[in-house]
């Protein structure tokens, strides 16, 4: 049986590390004491985060970072904590400013340095890559799965606290659905988030990507081409069965909606002038059907 987690707030460790980015050094908070200062170290204590949801950084732009650094140095320190077991520092936040910092042959970088928990510094590192835009949509789409796998968060939480619509969390979701040849492609750049949602619920999505890729298709084009190849794949109508009438607005934009929500491909059929009607799921693995038995199962016994 598949348990809901319990939900809670974005943490306090969130608030105090975007609070300590935004203040300068020195500086007083009103009807407060004075931030902590800006230490200096070594860039050859400092290590990286293991956990830390970036995997990708383009070298160009580290290079036009460290140019920056060269000219005006790091105008934002890195938020540190001390590393478990070991001398030195790890990184909570900026390890892009380290790798520049690097390239441009500094030798030392003005840090916060906090004490937090390894469940803190996970969710910050996690939260402060979101929020400044620095993941491909797949790595948002794995910082988006932690945070509800590990902490609980929903997707209706997240989205009020990243200031990002539910659907928009719900899309990016359905993109850990796809083969790691594709998702692969979003990475590099050679598909769009675009791209990849309108693949997702086809056969076969890694043959389908390389022609995108080969053709250089836009995202419409890509939309027609999948219509082509046969989904969203229509339910046959038995012998002698008039068409249906044209889908309303409605009916599309909560198919679209279950879409979303299921990663799966879903057609709903109303029966004109009454309120009857069947709605019809295609699962392509056998860990679908079994979500889907569980997140049904999970909404019988809440009520919903």
């Amino acid at each position: 049986m598949m348990e809901r987690k319990p939900t809670r707030g974005l943490g306090r460790g969130l608030s105090a590390l975007m609070a300590d980015i935004n203040i300068a050094p020195g500086q007083v908070e009103a009807n407060g004491p004075p931030t902590r200062r800006t230490d200096m170290l070594p860039v050859d204590q400092i290590r990286p985060n293991p956990d830390q949801p970036r995997r990708n950084f383009v070298e160009e732009d580290l290079a036009d970072l460290a140019e920056s650094i060269k000219a005006k140095g790091i105008l934002q320190p890195l938020i540190v904590r001390p590393s478990q077991g070991q001398s030195g520092y790890e990184i909570v936040a900026g390890e892009r400013r380290w790798r520049a910092a690097q390239l441009a042959k500094v030798h030392e970088v003005p840090v916060l340095i906090r004490d937090l928990s390894d469940t803190e510094v996970l969710e910050i590192a996690i939260i402060e890559n979101i929020q400044r835009a620095d993941l491909n949509p797949i790595e948002e789409a794995q910082a988006f799965r932690q945070l509800m796998d590990r902490f609980g968060h929903t997707q209706e939480k997240l989205a009020d606290a990243l200031s990002k619509s539910r659907s928009y969390i719900a899309n990016l979701l359905r993109l850990l659905n796809l083969p790691e040849e594709v998702r692969a492609h979003v990475i590099s750049g050679k598909l769009s988030a675009g791209h990849a949602r309108a693949l997702i619920t086809t056969p076969d999505p890694s043959k389908l990507a390389r022609e995108v890729i080969d053709r250089g298709l836009s995202v419409r084009e890509t939309e027609n081409l999948v219509k082509r190849a046969g989904n969203p794949i229509a339910p046959p109508r038995p012998t002698g069965e008039r068409p249906s009438a044209a889908k309303d607005a409605d009916t599309i934009a909560l198919e679209r909606d279950l879409i979303a929500n299921l990663g799966m491909q879903v057609s709903i059929l109303h029966e004109p002038g009454g309120e009857r009607g069947e709605v019809r799921i295609r699962y392509n693995t056998l860990d679908d059907l079994d979500f889907l038995c569980q997140a049904l199962s999970l909404a019988r016994r809440d009520g919903l």
